[in-house]
């Protein structure tokens, strides 16, 4: 689905503070956005300007509806804006700035079926993180090309980052610092909100429909039971994912900086339309996948995916 661009009329203000949610989509900005849009964030949270949405031109389905039905709401206006379609640039063997390697973190082996290690990720920094500073730049405060942002202006940027992801909440932090006419806030991990408590308030909303964990259709951070449901709900999903993860080894596609081994998304290295994910994973594996690095929690790329 391509995004519409971000509305080049949406230009807030150039003093002040300007207060915008990093709306990845999925459960815990969802929840931010509607706490925001029914006034129950309020003292230190004051009301939202705006949301902006990163899209990578490659979510589910399930997504790209969800994002709709906020929009329907009325609520703080959302803006889209997008580095281009990252599934593209992988089958091309390029990133979002034309340079030859791997951006997302595939699943790397010597030996098909023998999982050896992964690549580093840098599709969140590229594909989201920069392309909403990029929004706030350009179409809130409508700053030309490498403009400087005046120091009336002050962007305070809310994360749906939980109390229990204060890894991830320090090092949002650092990654601000280096920003100083921008700071984060956390009202979930303020307010010591998980994301379970998340769900369970979610639930009593009258949401029409589940509300999904935004990921990349062929993210590599995906349980056997996300492939699944990504395969028997949203086939135009699951083909895009068998393709890009078909063309990640095609020959002279990718090239990782000295990396010689072949790349895969699905974590047993073998091609995702071969890939065992049927199968539930142990539970020492579904363990991972919540809690680790390797999980669902820690790999949801807040402002981010996922959150």
């Amino acid at each position: 689905m391509t995004p519409d661009p971000p509305d080049r009329d949406a230009r807030y203000r150039r003093t002040g503070t300007i207060h915008v949610l990093n709306l990845g989509a999925g459960v815990q900005s969802t929840t931010l956005y509607l706490m925001f849009c029914k006034g129950e964030l309020v003292g230190e949270y004051p009301p939202l300007d705006f949301a902006i949405f990163a899209d990578t031109q490659d979510e589910p389905r399930a997504v790209y509806d969800h994002l709709e039905w906020l929009r329907s709401l009325g609520g703080p206006p959302i803006l889209t804006g997008t580095a281009g379609r990252l599934g593209d640039d992988l089958s091309r063997g390029v990133n979002s700035t034309g340079q030859r390697f791997a951006s997302i973190p595939a699943y790397t082996t010597a030996v098909e079926g023998r999982p050896d290690g992964m690549t580093r990720r840098q599709c969140t920094a590229e594909y989201k993180i920069d392309v909403v500073e990029r929004v706030i730049r350009r179409d809130v405060l409508g700053l030309a090309k490498g403009g400087r942002v005046p120091k009336s202006v002050r962007v305070v940027q809310s994360l749906g980052l939980s109390y229990d992801e204060p890894r991830r909440v320090a090092r949002t932090r650092l990654r601000f610092a280096a920003h100083p006419w921008s700071s984060p806030s956390f009202p979930l991990f303020d307010l010591f909100v998980t994301r379970a408590e998340c769900r369970r308030w979610l639930a009593g909303q009258s949401i029409p429909h589940e509300v999904p964990r935004s990921a990349c259709c062929f993210c590599p951070y995906r349980s056997n039971a996300e492939w699944r449901d990504l395969r028997d709900n949203d086939p135009a999903g699951w083909s895009r994912a068998v393709a890009v993860d078909d063309a990640m080894r095609a020959a002279d596609r990718i090239r990782n900086r000295r990396l010689d081994q072949s790349l895969y998304v699905h974590r047993s290295c073998v091609p995702l339309a071969a890939a065992d994910i049927d199968t539930p994973e142990p539970d020492s594996i579904q363990g991972a996948f919540q809690f680790s690095r390797l999980g669902v929690v820690e790999s949801e790329c807040e402002g981010m995916c996922g959150v």
